[in-house]
Formats: C-alpha cells, structure tokens, sequence
C-alpha cells in the first residue's frame, strides 16, 4: 500500500493543493499584476490587509473572497502568521504584492505542484531581480523558502537512540520568483526598525545585518544618523561577533564624518583597520573625507582602494560604481578631463 500511494504521488495522481497567503497595505498598483500571475497555481488566496487607505482590498475581491484585516501592530511576523492561520490547503506559498512569477516559472510551479513528494516540508525558490531595486542584498539571485506543508508530521528517526526529526526536509526548485517593486519601502524599513529598537532593546541578529545592509544601499544622512546610538550600543557589547563589529564601525564611522566628528570618524576606522582588511565601504569614506579636505589625490587613493583593493560587507556598489564615479569627479576638480572620462567610460 505504501508503494501504491509514494506512486500515486509520482504520476500525479495526489497533486498538492497550495494556499497563496499575501499580507498588503496600499498595494493597488501592484496586486492585481501578482494575483494574475497566481491564480492557475492557488486552490485558494488569502489577502490579509493591514490597513490600506487605497483601492487594495477592492482588487483584492476581484480575485478571492477571503480577504481579512489585520490591526498593524509593527510586526510582519504578526500579519503573516494571521495570514497562515486562514489556510486550509496542504502547503501555504508566501506571496509578496510587490512579486511576479512569470509563464515559464509558473509551469515549473504546476509541475511542481503535481510531482512533490509528501515528505517535503519547505520547497525554496530562486528569489530574482534584486539589485535593480536597491533592496538589502548584494546579489541578484537567491533561494529563499517559499512554500511550506501547513501541517507537519513528527516523525521518530534512528534504529538507537531514536528522536524526532527536528530538522525539515527541504526541496531547492527551479521556479524563479521576480521581484519588482513600484516604490522604494526603505523609508517605511527605517521607521520599523527603530521602532522595534524603540519596544525590544535590540535587534536580532538576522535584522541587525538587514538594517545596516539596508543603510549602505538606500540610506539618507538621517538615516545614518538615527542609527548611531543603536550600532555604537552593539559595538559595545561583549558577544558581539567580528563581522558585527566591523558592520558596527562602517555605521558609525559614517555618522561621525556626516557630524563633523574626526575623533570618532578615525577611532572606528583605525578600528575596522584591525579586525583585518577594511572593506570597500570604509576607503570610500574615507576617500569622502579627503575630499570634503580639498585633498583630492588622498581622496583618489582610497576610492581607488575601495574599488580594486578590498571586497564590500554591505553593498557592491562600493567596489565599482560609487568609488569610480567619485574618482572621476576629483579629477574633474584636479582639470583632468581626460582622466575624468576614462574613469567614466569604466562605469558605463
């Protein structure tokens, strides 16, 4: 019988059903995009508002009857469990508004959907488009977990010394999932992280890479700024990790140039300096340094550091366009056009 029914799932013949989950708030520019791209792959769609003052939930039931609200309470994790709570089918696929799956993916989804085997528990998928819309990540592609069996099954394993496997079973797809926000969250990104800074007293460690990652790809003077208090409390701290401290310490050295405060712009750098080799974002400060001193050939030795001599942490800008356009602006300023050109032919 057991034979029988791992065949039947083989051929086809026990096709998982799939609850697309999404939580939204003024998502009307992008939604309906989405749920086309969904709706031959869900048995069922879940939309979760989080209070939209714009058209979402009416596009919303254009496409499924069960759209909830769900108070804001600060806490993504909040709304997507509410979210799982409302399924009923045997896997729950996570879904952003902001997400496509385009026609070759969804028949590698569909395939998938009828030929996964039972004992798969998370299937991930390759996460795409990244790098074009300033998101906190320095790659372009990666997988990510995207679908997971709604109810899971605890199994003993072992022939001695038996326990529960704890670990799920996970199944890396092909399906890609494009990523193509109409707006920039970044703002929104800021304002809850310092609130949950604000309620908690610190960060996880997985938030505090996003938030600095975050900072070095789409942060403002301000931003940098808000956040010193919290990276020099971290940088503080004895468990902090090396990678965490030189995160810390291209903050920090970043708010206290942006303040004017060269003692404590050259302690965190002088610092990052001994934990091994700096990375490209703190010789692109300093090469902002020297060059807001009128030094502009110092201020041309660190950017050219930056972009051929160290390896970016937080954002590969850093090793090639930031540090090369700022290499032609000085030598613009020095009246060497010609050089000024080369370094602007790299670029482009």
């Amino acid at each position: 019988m057991l034979y029988e029914h791992l065949a039947g799932w083989q051929n086809g013949a026990f096709m998982i059903t799939i609850s697309v989950c999404l939580i939204v708030r003024n998502e009307e520019a992008v939604l309906a995009r989405c749920l086309d791209s969904l709706k031959i792959i869900a048995d069922e769609i879940i939309v979760v508002d989080t209070g939209s003052t714009d058209n979402t939930k009416k596009v919303a039931k254009q496409y499924t009857e069960k759209v909830f609200d769900f108070t804001w309470i600060d806490d993504f994790a909040a709304a997507r469990n509410f979210s799982f709570s409302k399924a009923s089918k045997d896997y729950i696929y996570s879904a952003d508004a902001d997400e496509i799956i385009d026609e070759p993916n969804r028949e590698r989804f569909l395939s998938l959907k009828q030929f996964l085997l039972p004992e798969i528990e998370i299937v991930q998928m390759y996460y795409t488009n990244q790098l074009q819309h300033n998101t906190t990540y320095n790659y372009d592609k990666e997988l990510r977990p995207k679908l997971y069996k709604r109810l899971r099954e605890f199994v003993w394993i072992d022939p001695l010394h038996e326990s529960v496997r704890q670990e799920p079973v996970i199944y890396n797809s092909e399906v890609e999932i494009i990523h193509m926000p109409a707006e920039n969250h970044a703002k929104r990104d800021f304002m809850t992280f310092q609130r949950a800074i604000s309620q908690q007293g610190n960060l996880s460690v997985k938030l505090r890479g996003m938030y600095a990652r975050e900072l070095f790809v789409a942060g403002e003077d301000a931003d940098f700024l808000d956040a010193e208090e919290f990276f020099l409390f971290l940088s503080e701290q004895s468990g902090c990790s090396e990678e965490e401290l030189k995160t810390a310490h291209c903050i920090l050295a970043r708010a206290a140039r942006l303040r004017k405060d060269t003692d404590a712009f050259f302690k965190s750098v002088l610092k990052l300096f001994a934990l091994g080799e700096p990375p490209s974002e703190i010789c692109h400060e300093l090469g902002l340094y020297y060059m807001v001193k009128e030094d502009l050939e110092e201020a041309i030795l660190w950017f050219y550091n930056a972009a051929y001599e160290t390896k970016p942490d937080l954002n590969l800008k850093y090793q090639g366009e930031f540090p090369l356009t700022m290499i032609a602006e000085c030598y613009r300023k020095l009246g060497r056009e010609e050089d000024a050109k080369a370094y602007e032919d790299i670029i482009s």
